[in-house]
């Protein structure tokens, strides 16, 4: 699969990923490393434990990495459950996670095929 076939599947936006990282190479190295990032692991760890804390700096590091690399159904996800979280406060709407793991899924499943 082509970077230019990956990005719709994840909601993306090939283009604008290009401008933000300077070769498709990089942008290729990045998501192949994406699986590896600790964030959304950390994320469902401490949304369980209700760690409000410790799931707004997963969340917001999880939103950073889906902004950087295009992600934009993964990052507009995060970013929702990051501000439910701000302050840190108890997430008070729990439909804000299924969001993030479905598109965290389809994100795993499409680097798969890179």
């Amino acid at each position: 699969m082509t970077l230019q076939e990956f990005y719709p599947l994840v909601g993306g936006d090939y283009a604008a990923t290009l401008g933000r990282l300077p070769s498709e190479a990089l942008v290729k190295k990045f998501l192949l490393k994406y699986p590896a990032d600790p964030s959304y692991a950390q994320l469902e760890t401490a949304l369980a434990a209700q760690d409000w804390d410790a799931a707004f700096r997963a969340a917001h590091t999880l939103k950073g990495v889906a902004q950087n690399l295009g992600l934009e159904t993964l990052y507009k996800a995060a970013a929702a459950l990051t501000d439910a979280v701000r302050g840190p406060k108890p997430l008070a709407d729990a439909s804000l996670w299924p969001p993030v793991q479905q598109a965290h899924q389809q994100v795993l499943q499409a680097v798969a095929q890179l």
